[in-house]
């Protein structure tokens, strides 16, 4: 009897099997190069529909970026457009010679580090007052929210008419009915911003911004694990032990996000310079000083190389941010 044409003749090992119509068909495809395939496609699948908001981002950011660099590289003045030339980085060189600008940088990283330093404070003591229990607690920390939810121009001209307006701001009026209980009848009604127009644009920033630093430190107080805190109070730790070398260290990424992200918001700070003085009495920052030589000087190139180097001031602030915030992720997932 023959033997079928399937049965695979003995072969020695190592080989493929051979069969009567010849040598056995080849193995499918391995399953690994398939499986690549489809993960590549569904990686495509799942980034398609975030392909229009980056070319979106993309148009409405990074374009306009470009050419603001590309001008500034221009001598332009749109007052005398056929002058209009190429002048490479000389308007990068005025920037950081010209009296103005350095005045303005000045001014800038003044304002900047004074209204950081006193909004964390503020916000590190309001922070530890609502971490305690109290009736009205909810109240309280939603009016102490307040301020930070206003329009930056509307809380700009409350505190230029209301608070420090000579005449009729509620300081002056305060002052006259502290002077009148001691029998005082024409006390000094200062006019707060022509004398002291920096102390003025600085106060009205750190009321709008104490409540943003609070929020920050509120979380990082509430995120304390309370067995920590139980057991410090147990060995006799006091409330100030444990603030120093408990609730400090673990509030270091919380300040130091604080920081950052203040930094970045109030370096381009323009409204309350705007709304308060105008720019005079040497409170002029980078931002108003570049609207300045834009609007009222029109120098293009001049004005864009300004706004670079604010962007580029701001790119390096955010990275850092970035960095704390990522940090601050990471302790919260090994926690959890």
């Amino acid at each position: 009897m023959s033997t079928p044409l399937s049965t695979p003749f003995p072969t020695p090992a190592g080989q493929r099997p051979q069969t009567a119509a010849g040598t056995a068909p080849e193995p499918p495809p391995s399953a690994p190069r398939t499986a690549g395939h489809s993960d590549r496609m569904r990686a495509w699948a799942t980034r398609a529909p975030l392909l229009p908001a980056l070319v979106f981002l993309i148009t409405v950011t990074q374009l306009p970026f470009v050419a603001t660099l590309v001008i500034s590289l221009f001598d332009w003045n749109s007052l005398a457009p056929d002058e209009r030339g190429f002048t490479g980085l000389s308007n990068y060189a005025s920037v950081f010679t010209d009296a103005s600008m350095r005045a303005s940088v000045l001014t800038t990283v003044l304002l900047t580090a004074s209204v950081v330093i006193a909004s964390v404070v503020l916000g590190l003591l309001l922070a530890l007052l609502l971490d305690r229990t109290f009736f009205g607690r909810g109240m309280v920390r939603t009016l102490l929210i307040t301020p930070f939810l206003l329009v930056p121009v509307s809380a700009a001209l409350l505190w230029k008419h209301a608070l420090y307006n000579p005449e009729y701001g509620l300081f002056n009026g305060a002052l006259t009915w502290a002077a009148g209980l001691f029998g005082i009848d024409s006390p000094a009604q200062p006019d707060w911003i022509s004398e002291m127009p920096l102390l003025a644009v600085e106060a009205a920033l750190v009321w709008q911004w104490t409540p943003f630093m609070m929020l920050i430190l509120l979380a990082g107080l509430q995120s304390r694990p309370a067995e920590t805190l139980e057991a410090a109070r147990l060995d006799g730790a006091g409330p100030w032990q444990t603030f120093r070398y408990l609730t400090l260290p673990h509030l270091r990424r919380y300040l130091e996000l604080g920081v950052l992200l203040g930094s970045v918001y109030i370096v381009q700070n323009f409204d309350a310079v705007f709304t308060l003085t105008s720019g005079g009495l040497g409170t002029a920052n980078l931002p108003y000083t570049i609207y300045q030589t834009f609007y009222q000087a029109h120098e293009y190139g001049l004005a864009s190389a300004a706004g670079v180097v604010v962007v580029i001031g701001t790119i390096v602030i955010a990275t850092f941010a970035l960095r704390v915030v990522s940090s601050l992720f990471r302790e919260e997932a090994t926690r959890a």
